[in-house]
């Protein structure tokens, strides 16, 4: 996906409240609305670049959206709330090899009254959901992991998954590794054991896994590559 503006770039001082960051532009501090409420382990260090995405909406009471970290030399892209759009983006391009037959395309379908998913992908007699799930933590220089802390909420779109193939659909769950330069993705079992667990079941069960690698400036976030990924 493409910025609607350019970015404008900065020094992280810190993130609070979940919601705020302060950063410094140059001689002036601002406060930016943080689109990501997860942990951001590893990312919010004081002093790394950030690249912020300026408003103009009256409506909105913080002029700046904070859209990319750069940690351990690699760009990292926080706002959860682009995943979905940069995975329908590659879908509807062919970026993601598996996803790339279907003659249309559904997002934030209900499977139950309970959860809906990511999307609903339709060709003649097959029905497949995709839930997508944003990456931003790495503690090896070129391993993805997720979740970054643990995940109820996560644990429950698997079990689900596994539930919509007892109902003839075919499932998909995508982590969007919006990372730079890494080659390999896992699940952080000693973050969340139950979610690890909950993994192999529903792989087991056949869910499809699949993470891809996102190419990431200052202009724009597109899917790039396929990565491993490590069960161990």
């Amino acid at each position: 996906m493409e910025f609607t503006k350019s970015l404008i770039k900065g020094k992280l001082i810190k993130r609070y409240k979940r919601f705020f960051t302060d950063i410094k532009l140059k001689k002036e501090i601002v406060t930016a609305h943080c689109p990501n409420t997860g942990s951001m382990m590893g990312l919010l260090n004081e002093g790394n670049d950030v690249y912020l995405l300026p408003n103009n909406d009256p409506k909105r009471k913080l002029k700046y959206g904070l859209e990319i970290i750069k940690s351990r030399k690699n760009l990292v892209g926080v706002n959860t709330h682009m995943a979905n759009r940069i995975v329908e983006h590659g879908i509807k391009n062919k970026l993601i090899k598996e996803l790339k037959n279907y003659d249309s395309i559904k997002a934030e379908v209900f499977f139950n009254k309970e959860t809906r998913f990511d999307f609903l992908l339709e060709k003649k007699s097959q029905k497949s959901f995709v839930e997508v799930k944003n990456v931003t933590l790495f503690r090896n220089k070129d391993i993805a992991e997720f979740p970054d802390a643990p995940t109820a909420r996560g644990i429950k779109h698997l079990l689900t998954l596994i539930d919509a193939i007892k109902k003839s659909y075919k499932t998909y769950l995508v982590f969007l590794v919006q990372i730079q330069n890494m080659k390999y993705f896992k699940i952080a079992k000693d973050i969340d054991e139950e979610y690890y667990k909950t993994y192999i079941k529903a792989k087991k069960a056949g869910v499809n896994f699949l993470a891809y690698r996102c190419d990431i400036n200052s202009k724009k976030i597109l899917i790039d590559k396929k990565l491993k990924i490590i069960d161990d």
